[in-house]
């Protein structure tokens, strides 16, 4: 431990050297970074991707003076594992997020999970610290709950927002209800202090949200120094909530109505961008943790477009996501690359972004996007689809070759537990775990955007693609060193019982005895 302690101090010298080396090279300031990451929001929400109501004009707009990109993906069909693979740049099979307690399934952090974001990682504030870069996260973080994993401890500089998802009420009995931090400290819990009723929809997070991004940005400009704001908003993760100015507004219903809502920060944070003189010098990238989360529509999802099924799935539906990149006089305005992008991309460019290079000692799965968004360059790449600890499928250039397919079990689907509702394809949307490792299914995905047509395993194009998919996936697990699995234990006694700064507000609770398990992940 001492040899690797002494390797990680030595790396970080070496790019704290670099970096000064920019500075006394006489370089200007690195741009700010905006990573504006949405929660359970589809590739289908947005007007510039087709909705048909058109209620992004923010979003939009945001298109037509930066680049689209419509194949870009999460990491993962579920929110944890996508968000510390956007961090760490890395899969989650590599950083630990996942659960080898069954094969192939979802697992994320509820706050009865043992483990977190290990210490061994490097998020993306804690490299572009050695910048000089100034570090907030607004939202949800969703990397573990305990104190050993608060976001401060793994870079950031300021947090307002929750550990866990926005799920409640509890009885803070058998359950706690959600904490909200400021920093190292709760200031209050969901459904309490930060109330949401879940009759009407009504919260005001966005708005609190919103204003966290505009004072931060504010006091970052009076200070000229570059900043990062990684604003993780989860209004668009049922239950979905919208403040009282925009309830009953959109054509959609509530979730329109968080989306309308969504859509006005935005707009409203680009514009204090361009007030203050900052919009020219500030990289923002706008996506998705995973796609819309179709168990929930209409009321309480969104919608994936032309892509079949949704969130919890590793068909097209379930993890392709909206993408915009904007930054005034840097990125051409009205562009759409056709780049494969993923949302561990944003760990390298980043990091480019601020001069950085991305560590050395793992593999790094993340590309770095700024020859594709600066100069239209396009580099060949897989898109590698896990669910859990297993490989279930990968995208090629335009073909996608599924080795597993399985949406949920037969004993959920009958209980109306339905990720593709009214989108069942015979021997594709499966209710039970079906191999194709032998013989994958394999979809044209320009000709059949929707899955629902595989190729025929005895034609000349099954044959040559095929060729083509073995060896780059063969190369993949022949390399692969699966990190440790981190969300295997569950344990009542680790809930947020008693957070930092809960005696300052009476807030404590007596956990219960503890007794570690194995965690139940039933999809």
């Amino acid at each position: 431990m001492a040899a690797v302690a002494a390797a990680t101090r030595g790396w970080r010298l070496l790019l704290v050297l670099s970096t000064a080396g920019v500075a006394a090279a006489g370089a200007r300031q690195p741009p700010n970074i905006l990573l504006l990451l949405m929660d359970d929001m589809g590739w289908g929400d947005l007007g510039v991707y087709g909705e048909p109501s058109r209620e992004t004009p923010n979003l939009d707009r945001m298109a037509a003076e930066g680049m689209l990109f419509p194949n870009f993906y999460s990491a993962n069909p579920l929110c944890s594992p996508s968000r510390a693979a956007l961090l760490t740049g890395r899969l989650p099979i590599r950083n630990g997020f996942y659960t080898t307690n069954a094969h192939a399934r979802n697992a994320y952090t509820p706050q009865e999970v043992v483990g977190g974001i290990p210490d061994s990682e490097f998020l993306l504030p804690e490299l572009l610290r050695e910048a000089g870069y100034t570090s907030k996260i607004v939202g949800k973080w969703h990397l573990g709950h305990r104190p050993q994993f608060h976001p401060l401890k793994h870079g950031f500089d300021e947090w307002f927002g929750s550990p866990n998802c926005h799920f409640g009420p509890f009885d803070n009995r058998a359950k706690p209800n959600i904490p909200v931090y400021r920093d190292w400290e709760m200031v209050g819990r969901f459904y309490e202090e930060f109330p949401i009723n879940l009759k009407t929809g009504e919260a005001n997070l966005t708005q609190i949200y919103l204003q966290e991004a505009l004072d931060f940005i504010r006091r970052q400009q009076a200070r000229q120094h570059p900043f990062f704001l990684y604003w993780a908003i989860d209004a668009t993760h049922a239950p979905v909530y919208a403040s009282r100015p925009f309830l009953g507004t959109s054509q959609r219903g509530r979730y329109g109505d968080a989306v309308r809502e969504v859509d006005d920060s935005v707009g409203r944070i680009l514009r204090l961008l361009r007030d203050l003189s900052l919009a020219e010098n500030t990289f923002v990238f706008f996506t998705s943790d995973n796609g819309a989360a179709l168990i929930s529509a209409p009321e309480q999802g969104g919608s994936n477009g032309p892509f079949l099924c949704g969130k919890q799935t590793t068909f097209e539906g379930g993890m392709r996501v909206p993408a915009i990149a904007w930054w005034p006089g840097q990125v051409p305005a009205g562009q759409v690359s056709h780049q494969l992008g993923s949302i561990m991309d944003l760990f390298s460019t980043s990091l480019s972004l601020a001069g950085l290079k991305v560590p050395h000692d793992r593999t790094v799965d993340g590309l770095n996007l700024l020859p594709a968004i600066l100069q239209g360059q396009l580099v060949d790449r897989p898109i590698f689809y896990y669910r859990g600890n297993t490989l279930m499928a990968l995208t090629l250039g335009l073909y996608k070759a599924h080795f597993w397919t399985w949406t949920n079990s037969w004993e959920e689907f009958k209980q109306g537990i339905d990720f593709c509702p009214g989108q069942n394809v015979s021997g594709v949307t499966t209710h039970t775990q079906e191999e194709h490792t032998k013989l994958p299914l394999i979809f044209h995905l320009g000709r059949d955007p929707g899955e629902r047509y595989p190729l025929s395993f005895g034609s000349a194009e099954y044959q040559d693609v095929l060729g083509r998919i073995i060896p780059v996936v063969q190369q993949h697990q022949e390399a692969l060193i699966p990190g440790q699995p981190q969300l295997n234990v569950c344990n009542q006694a680790v809930m947020n019982w008693a957070p930092p700064g809960c005696e300052k507000l009476g807030k404590c609770l007596r956990p219960p005895e503890s007794v570690p398990e194995k965690c139940s992940w039933p999809h």
